[in-house]
């Protein structure tokens, strides 16, 4: 029976810094598009209500932030109880996996999985009580059934080579655009700028996982976007994933938040794992740019999300 910590192993925490990402920049976004966080709080201090005060702000975020969270958690159990019924996870490095190791019963592990979805559901329907975007209930359930059925049900789409393309959606434009829409009923161009470079650099965390496990995914038939592609083209596009959003930063430069540049300093932990993917590095070696890449997604939303509240 596993234990506490097994359990959060399981969890793949190393993956949750990219799901925070998406709600520092959409937060960020909504703030910058109401004239920042300066003109913000002057506003609200001043008592104008035209506009979300700065504690409203900060509910609907914590809120967004607590889908985020369990919807990526959840996500991960579901690929722990698909994956390890069907043997894809035997032969896998990297955490432990629950089901394939039979540290947790199948049942257990799915358990686990719709515990977290209906957090994400009960965190997500208190967020559309406030905003009232009642529509955010269907892109919810799209969220929910992209979990599930990333490695789940009869013709997984992890099995197919679009886990990257689900991961982008969702955890990149739907994530961020969601929170900055929920916060101020709007979009903006630094917006879209900010949710398609976290979908990339989630895609990237995704396609360096999927990289690691070339071998072992083949062997047990499951036809991620890196093995379609080959072991050279799957680091070239990893590269292409990590540095693309950081000329997406002139966009939101354009749109008049020059303080984005800031998100070049999170080229500093970007380095290391692009050096180690593009070297040639295989299996275990791979495991530390899976944790990298993630941090240079939380290290960029921040610095993005506030050079976009400033």
């Amino acid at each position: 029976m596993a234990d506490a910590a097994q359990w959060i192993s399981g969890a793949r925490l190393r993956t949750l810094p990219l799901a925070l990402a998406p709600v520092l920049i959409g937060t960020g976004a909504a703030i910058g598009s109401l004239g920042g966080f300066t003109a913000f709080i002057l506003d609200d201090i001043s008592g104008k209500d035209d506009h979300v005060s700065f504690g409203q702000i900060l509910l609907r975020g914590f809120l967004a932030l607590l889908v985020s969270l369990c919807l990526q958690i959840g996500s991960n159990y579901a690929n722990d109880y698909s994956d390890g019924i069907r043997g894809t996870d035997d032969e896998r490095v990297g955490p432990v996996r629950l089901t394939a190791t039979g540290l947790a019963e199948p049942h257990e592990v799915k358990r686990a999985a719709f515990v977290f979805f209906g957090l994400a559901g009960v965190a997500g329907i208190v967020l559309i009580l406030i905003s009232q975007a009642w529509w955010f209930l269907v892109v919810g359930a799209a969220a929910v059934a992209a979990a599930w059925f990333y490695t789940g049900g009869r013709r997984p789409y992890g099995y197919m080579g679009l886990g990257e393309v689900f991961v982008f959606v969702f955890f990149g434009l739907v994530a961020t655009l969601g929170t900055m829409w929920m916060q101020v009923g709007h979009l903006s161009l630094s917006g879209w700028a900010g949710a398609v470079a976290i979908g990339s650099l989630a895609s990237a965390v995704l396609m360096v996982n999927n990289l690691r496990d070339i071998p072992t995914d083949i062997e047990a038939g499951k036809i991620t976007l890196a093995v379609r592609m080959g072991d050279n083209a799957a680091r070239i596009t990893y590269a292409v994933l990590v540095l693309l959003p950081f000329a997406l930063l002139a966009l939101a430069i354009l749109d008049g938040h020059p303080a984005v540049a800031l998100a070049i300093l999170a080229l500093v932990p970007a380095l290391n794992p692009l050096k180690t993917v593009l070297s040639g590095t295989t299996g275990p070696g791979l495991i530390p740019p899976i944790k990298s890449t993630g941090l240079t997604g939380l290290a960029f939303s921040a610095l993005m999300g506030l050079g976009l509240a400033l």
